[in-house]
């Protein structure tokens, strides 16, 4: 029997899982928000200039949609390098319940899976924290990294959660700010 994991995306993940799978499943895990409390000095910012991307906080009432993609058999130790390789600035490998979506018409309970998930918790040296929204919109709006900018990861994400009918008020509202900071800029300066 071939060995199956399910692995969890949130953030970039959820448009760009950047390795090949078996099958992906929108779903959800309980007890964690999303929350764009990670620094970023990797992909999405520069040392000294970080960017601000998804990490999932601890919230007991809180469920986190995304997308979880099953890898088969012996592609799991390149799968899990390149992910350890990619999410090396502050994330760690967790284990979470997944619950995957369930058609409308489907009478019975989701099953349960379990899924690997990368996390940074408040304790990482790349951790930023809380800050109110519209700080954080003008951070995400500002960095650059690597990757590209913080703000088209910001966006990326809130269009496809949009598109596999995903309501983030958190990104949402982050998005919001951006927009309007991006159509602040267009305009010009006032006066």
């Amino acid at each position: 029997m071939r060995t199956k994991i399910w692995i969890f995306g949130y953030g970039s993940l959820v448009w760009n899982p950047g390795f090949s799978f078996e099958q992906s499943q929108v779903g959800y895990i309980r007890g964690w928000a999303r929350r764009f409390y990670q620094g970023s000095t990797d992909h999405r910012g520069i040392p000294g200039s970080p960017g601000r991307v998804a990490t999932l906080v601890a919230e007991a009432q809180s469920v986190c949609w995304g997308v979880a993609y099953q890898v088969v058999g012996e592609p799991l130790a390149s799968i899990f390098s390149y992910l350890d390789e990619r999410e090396q600035g502050g994330f760690r490998r967790h284990q979470v319940d997944f619950y995957p979506r369930t058609e409308p018409a489907d009478a019975s309970a989701p099953s349960v899976t379990t899924a690997a998930v990368y996390i940074a918790r408040d304790d990482n040296p790349h951790y930023l924290g809380p800050a109110s929204v519209p700080e954080m919109a003008r951070h995400i709006f500002h960095a650059k990294g690597p990757s590209g900018s913080n703000r088209d990861y910001l966006l990326r994400l809130a269009e496809s959660l949009r598109g596999l009918g995903i309501t983030d008020a958190h990104v949402s509202e982050l998005e919001r700010h951006v927009r309007q900071l991006d159509a602040h800029s267009k305009d010009g300066p006032s006066g």
